[in-house]
C-alpha cells in the first residue's frame, strides 16, 4: 500500500512533465523507473533478504518520493528535463540519505552503462536536428542562433555571466517537435539554477521572462504576432500603452475614465529602460498575479502597470497628466511602492485600493454574523482583517433571551477562520484575518489554544491568525507576581473602552464586586501562569501574538473620539473602531536603499519622495471602493494613512553596519525621524490644499502633541516607567506649530511587512533583518533561489567568491559564521536573522516607534529560545513602549532542496520558513 501511495504522490507532483533522452526523443516521465533503478543499486550492494528488502522497500519508497520532488520543483508544468539530470538527482538522493556505499554502485553503474554507449556507437554521430512545432501544428528548423541572441541580450551588461552556460544547458533540454511556445520557458529554466552561484543570473532570468511577456503582451493588444527587443520595445511603449488602455476598458477590466487621460502624453513619459530594474522574484511575482490579464493571457507590460496605478490615483486630481507621471516616476523608480490592494486595483472598475481594516464585534447573533459578513465583503477585495472580538460573552455566560448559556467567543471565531479560507481574493492571494481578544476576557485561556494540532479540531482556528490585546495593568501584575482575575465582558461591560489609570481604576472596582458575590461569571488566575502560558503558546505554535492596549491607545492622535480596540492583521495600525466605524488604513512604503548616498540618507530626495507619497495615500481614500458603508464612514471622516519603509537591511549593509550594534539603532532611529517629519509636514501641507480632516479638533495633533511628545502621556499612566531614549535632531518646534493649524490625515505613519513589493523591488523586507543569505523562498509563484547580492559583491571584491564558497554557504544553511577565510568584519555584518541576539530588533523597533502615530510589523527570533529567554525579551518590549510585536520566529528543523553545481556535488539550499497565512514566509497581509 505504501509504494501505491507514493507512486501517487509522485505522478502528481509531475504531471506533464516529459523526458528527453540521450538520442534526442521524448517520453513521459515515468518515476518508477526511479524505483527500478534505485531498488537495483541497494540489492547490488545489500542484497535481497527478506528483512532487507522490506526496509529497501521502504527507503527507495523515500527516496523516489524525494527525487521527484525536486524534479517538479526545478521545472514547470509540462517542462521537460534531461536524463541525465534525473540521474544526477537520484545521486544526490542517495548522498543526501547518506547511502554512500549504494551511491558509489549507482555512480559506477552510470559510468559503465556510459562505455557501453560509448563502444557500440565507436563514430561520433551528428547531433539530431531539433525542430519546433508552431501553433498551426506546423514544425520548422530550431533556429539556435536566434536563441543565443536572446540570451546574449539578457546578459548584456551585466558582470560575470555566461550566456554560453544557457544555450547548452537549454539546447540539452530540448526534443525535436518542442511547442514554440516552451522555448522562452526552457532558456529561463536552465538559466534559474545559476542564481545560486552569481546573483546577476537572477536579471537574467528575469529579461527572458521579459522577453516571454512582450510577446504575450503584445501579440494580445494588437492582435497578431509580435515580438520585441529591449531596445524595440522601449521605441514601441508610447503605442502599445495606448493600445493597451484601450484594450483594457473594451474588455471592461479597466476604468474608462482613464481614456480622458492624454494617453500619447503618458505614453511618452514611459522609460522602458526600467524594464531592466526586475530581478527574476520581482518580475515574474508581478507576472503571476499582479499583471492585467484576459484568459491567463498577460497583456499588461510594467511600465503600463506602474502608468495604470499612478492614473487610478491621479482620477481626482485638477492637472491628471502631470500628477500621474509624478506619481509614475515615484513607482517605476522603486523610490516608493503603493501596497498590494492598491497595485492590483488602481484604475480597475473596483478600485478596492485600502489595505487594512479593523471592526469590533458586537455581542449579539445579529451583530455577529453581520461583522462575518463585513470579514468577507471586505477580504474579497484583498483586504487585511483585524477583528476585536472582546465584547463577545464568554463560555458559561447568561443568555438572557434563550434562559440558556453561552458556548462563548470560541465557535464564533471558528466560523471566521472558515470564511477567511472561502473567500480568497479573487485567486490572487490568500484571504486572512487576525482575532484579537484582551487578557481579562474569561475565555482567554482557550484563545490561546486556537492554533493548537490537538484537542477537539471543532475548537481550532487553523487558519486564523490570533493576539492578546494586553492591558499594562496586566503587565503590572505579571512583574508583581500578583493574581488576575478574568471576567466574561456582559458582567464587567466598561472594560472594553477603558484604558491607562481608568483602566485599572475600574478593574479593581470589578474585582472588588466579584470578591463580594455580585459578579458570578469569573476566574482567578496567577499573572504569571498565564503569562507562561502565553508564552508557551507563542512558542508552540507561533500564536497568539502580544500586543499592548495601553500604548496604543495612549498615544493615539485620535483618542477624544474612540478607542483602540485591536490591531489589525500585520499589527502595524492602531485606529479607533466601534459599531458605526470599521477603521481603514492605506499603506505604501519609502525604499530607504533608493534615498542612500556615500554621506547617508539623503535629506532632500526623501523630503519629495514622502511628499508624493502622502499626497497618493491621501488620494487612496477618495477614490477606494469601499464594500461596507461602515469603513467609508471612518474613512473619509479620519483619513489615515500608513506610510512605511522596507529596505532597512538592504540599507545597513550599503553604510557598513551591523544590524546588531548601537549604530543600526542609532540609524533605525534617525531614519524613521526623518519620514515621520516629512510625512507629517506633508499632511499640513495636504490641509492647507485641500482642508484639515473632520474630526481634527481635538485631537492630540490639534494640540500640538506629536508622535515624540505622546511618549510623556505613557509614560505619566505608568508611574514615569518608560525606559526609552527621547532624543530628536530636527526642528519639530517649527512643525509643531504648523500642526496646530491642520492635518490632512489623523495617522500617517505604520511599517508594514512589504513581503510582496520588497520582493518586486527586489530589496529586504521592511525592518527585517536577512533571514539567510542563501536560500529557497517559496510563495503562491513558485520557488526560487535567493543569493543575497550585497554579501555576494564584497566576496567578489575580496576575490574569495567561488563555487567553493557557494557550496560552503549550502552546507553551513546560508551562514558565514563558521567560513574561516571569510573576515571577522564581515562576519559580523552578514549575521543571519537567528544569528542576533533578538534584544537588538527590540532596540531599533523601540527607537521608530517613538515617531510613529500607529505601529510596526515586527517579527522576533530566537534560535534557543527558552521561558526565560521569552520572559525577558517581552518584558523588554512592554517596558520600551513598543504597541505591538509580530510573530516569533524561532530556529525548526530545516528544509532543503538538494541541487547541482557543475562539479556535481552534494549540496542543500535552505527552505525559507512559513509564515502568516496570506502569502509568503514574511507575511504580505497588508503588501
Amino acid at each position: 500500500m505504501l509504494a501505491v501511495n507514493v507512486q501517487e504522490s509522485n505522478t502528481s507532483l509531475a504531471v506533464g512533465l516529459r523526458v528527453v533522452r540521450r538520442d534526442g526523443s521524448v517520453t513521459d516521465f515515468d518515476p518508477n523507473k526511479i524505483r527500478v533503478a534505485t531498488t537495483k543499486a541497494f540489492l547490488a550492494v545489500e542484497g535481497d533478504s527478506a528483512t532487507g528488502s522490506q526496509r529497501i522497500h521502504e527507503l527507495v519508497d523515500t527516496l523516489t518520493e524525494q527525487v521527484v520532488a525536486a524534479l517538479s520543483r526545478r521545472q514547470p508544468a509540462n517542462g521537460s528535463i534531461h536524463i541525465e539530470d534525473i540521474q544526477d538527482q537520484v545521486e544526490l538522493a542517495l548522498m543526501r540519505g547518506e547511502h554512500h556505499k549504494v551511491a558509489r554502485a549507482y555512480v559506477l553503474y552510470r559510468a559503465e552503462r556510459a562505455r557501453e554507449r560509448a563502444a557500440a556507437q565507436p563514430q561520433k554521430q551528428a547531433e539530431p536536428q531539433i525542430h519546433v512545432t508552431l501553433d498551426d501544428g506546423s514544425r520548422k528548423a530550431l533556429d539556435v542562433r536566434a536563441l543565443a541572441q536572446a540570451v546574449h541580450e539578457a546578459c548584456a551588461g551585466l558582470d560575470d555571466v555566461e550566456p554560453r552556460l544557457i544555450v547548452e544547458d537549454t539546447l540539452r533540454n530540448l526534443y525535436d517537435g518542442v511547442p514554440e511556445k516552451e522555448l522562452g520557458q526552457a532558456l529561463i529554466m536552465c538559466a534559474r539554477p545559476l542564481i545560486e552561484r552569481e546573483p546577476n543570473y537572477s536579471e537574467v532570468c528575469a529579461r527572458l521572462l521579459l522577453r516571454e511577456l512582450r510577446s504575450e503582451a503584445l501579440g494580445f493588444v494588437f492582435n497578431e504576432h509580435r515580438a520585441a527587443s529591449q531596445a524595440e520595445m522601449e521605441a514601441a511603449y508610447t503605442d502599445y500603452f495606448q493600445a493597451y488602455i484601450r484594450c483594457g476598458v473594451d474588455l471592461e477590466l479597466l476604468d474608462p475614465r482613464l481614456l480622458e487621460f492624454d494617453l500619447e502624453r503618458l505614453g511618452q513619459a514611459l522609460d522602458g529602460k526600467r524594464d531592466l530594474q526586475f530581478g527574476y522574484l520581482g518580475l515574474q511575482t508581478l507576472y503571476d498575479r499582479y499583471f492585467q490579464h484576459w484568459e491567463d493571457t498577460r497583456f499588461e507590460l510594467p511600465q503600463a502597470f506602474f502608468m495604470r496605478v499612478a492614473m487610478g490615483l491621479a482620477l481626482n486630481e485638477i492637472d491628471r497628466e502631470a500628477r500621474a507621471v509624478e506619481f509614475y516616476e515615484l513607482l517605476s523608480s522603486f523610490d516608493f511602492m503603493s501596497s498590494t490592494p492598491t497595485l492590483f486595483n488602481a484604475g480597475t472598475l473596483r478600485p478596492q485600493l485600502s489595505s487594512c481594516y479593523l471592526t469590533t464585534v458586537p455581542d449579539d447573533l445579529s451583530g455577529i454574523y453581520g461583522s462575518i459578513r463585513d470579514n468577507a465583503l471586505l477580504s474579497k477585495f484583498a483586504g487585511g482583517l483585524g477583528n476585536d472580538w472582546t465584547r463577545v460573552r464568554a463560555l458559561g455566560a447568561h443568555i438572557k433571551g434563550t434562559n440558556g448559556k453561552s458556548q462563548g467567543v470560541v465557535p464564533f471565531l471558528k466560523v471566521a477562520n472558515d470564511t477567511a479560507v472561502a473567500v480568497n481574493q479573487g485567486g490572487k492571494r490568500k484571504g486572512a484575518v487576525c482575532a484579537y481578544l484582551e487578557t481579562w476576557h474569561l475565555d482567554i485561556e482557550e484563545f490561546l489554544e486556537l492554533r493548537k494540532n490537538t484537542g477537539d479540531d471543532r475548537r481550532r482556528t487553523h487558519d486564523m491568525n490570533t493576539a492578546n490585546w494586553i492591558p499594562d495593568l496586566f503587565m503590572e501584575r505579571v512583574r508583581d507576581e500578583a493574581e488576575w482575575t478574568l471576567f466574561s465582558p456582559e458582567e464587567a461591560p466598561e472594560l472594553h473602552d477603558l484604558y491607562g489609570k481608568a483602566f485599572a481604576e475600574k478593574y479593581r472596582e470589578y474585582e472588588a464586586l466579584a470578591d463580594a458575590g455580585k459578579i458570578r461569571n469569573f476566574k482567578r488566575v496567577g499573572a504569571v501562569d498565564l503569562w507562561r502560558k502565553m508564552l508557551g503558546l507563542l512558542f508552540e505554535t507561533g500564536h497568539p501574538w502580544l500586543t499592548f492596549k495601553d500604548p496604543c491607545n495612549l498615544r493615539s492622535p485620535q483618542q477624544h473620539c474612540g478607542v483602540v480596540h485591536s490591531s489589525n492583521l500585520c499589527t502595524e495600525i492602531t485606529l479607533n473602531t466601534s459599531d458605526q466605524e470599521i477603521a481603514v488604513c492605506n499603506l505604501g512604503s519609502v525604499n530607504l536603499v533608493r534615498h542612500l548616498t556615500d554621506d547617508g540618507l539623503d535629506q532632500d530626495k526623501l523630503a519629495r519622495t514622502v511628499r508624493t507619497a502622502m499626497r497618493m495615500l491621501d488620494n487612496v481614500i477618495d477614490i477606494n471602493y469601499y464594500s461596507v458603508p461602515a469603513s467609508r464612514n471612518a474613512n473619509l471622516r479620519h483619513r489615515p494613512v500608513g506610510l512605511g519603509i522596507m529596505g532597512f537591511q538592504d540599507a545597513l549593509y550599503a553604510l557598513g553596519i551591523a544590524y546588531g550594534s548601537e549604530q543600526a539603532v542609532a540609524f533605525a532611529d534617525r531614519s524613521m525621524e526623518l519620514v515621520s517629519y516629512h510625512a507629517i509636514w506633508a499632511s499640513t501641507e495636504l490641509a492647507e490644499e485641500r482642508g484639515a480632516y473632520s474630526t481634527f479638533q481635538g485631537s492630540l495633533w490639534s494640540q500640538g502633541i506629536l508622535p515624540l511628545d505622546s511618549l510623556e502621556l505613557l509614560a505619566d499612566s505608568r508611574g514615569g516607567a518608560l525606559e526609552l531614549d527621547r532624543s530628536a535632531t530636527l526642528d519639530w518646534d517649527s512643525l509643531r506649530e504648523r500642526v496646530r493649524r491642520g492635518m490632512r490625515n489623523s495617522n500617517c505613519l505604520a511599517i508594514a511587512p512589504t513581503a510582496t513589493i520588497a520582493n518586486i523591488t527586489g530589496v529586504s523586507q521592511s525592518i527585517e533583518p536577512t533571514y539567510q543569505n542563501l536560500y529557497v523562498k517559496s510563495n503562491l509563484s513558485g520557488e526560487f533561489t535567493i543569493v543575497n547580492p550585497a554579501l555576494a559583491r564584497e566576496l567578489k571584491a575580496l576575490g574569495l567568491w567561488d563555487e567553493v564558497m557557494v557550496n560552503d554557504l549550502k552546507y553551513y544553511d546560508g551562514s558565514v559564521q563558521p567560513i574561516e577565510r571569510i573576515p571577522a568584519d564581515l562576519k559580523a555584518r552578514y549575521r543571519q536573522a537567528f544569528e542576533l541576539d533578538p534584544r537588538w530588533l527590540v532596540e531599533a523597533a523601540a527607537r521608530r516607534q517613538k515617531w510613529l502615530d500607529q505601529s510596526q510589523s515586527l517579527n522576533l527570533y530566537m534560535s534557543e529560545p527558552s521561558g526565560p529567554k521569552l520572559d525577558a525579551l517581552y518584558r523588554l518590549a512592554w517596558e520600551r513602549g513598543l504597541k505591538t510585536t509580530y510573530y516569533l520566529r524561532t530556529m525548526g528543523r530545516t528544509h532543503v532542496e538538494k541541487s547541482t553545481v557543475t562539479d556535481g556535488q552534494l549540496n542543500a539550499v535552505p527552505m525559507a520558513p512559513q509564515a502568516c497565512s496570506i502569502d509568503d514566509p514574511d507575511c504580505e497581509a497588508c503588501q
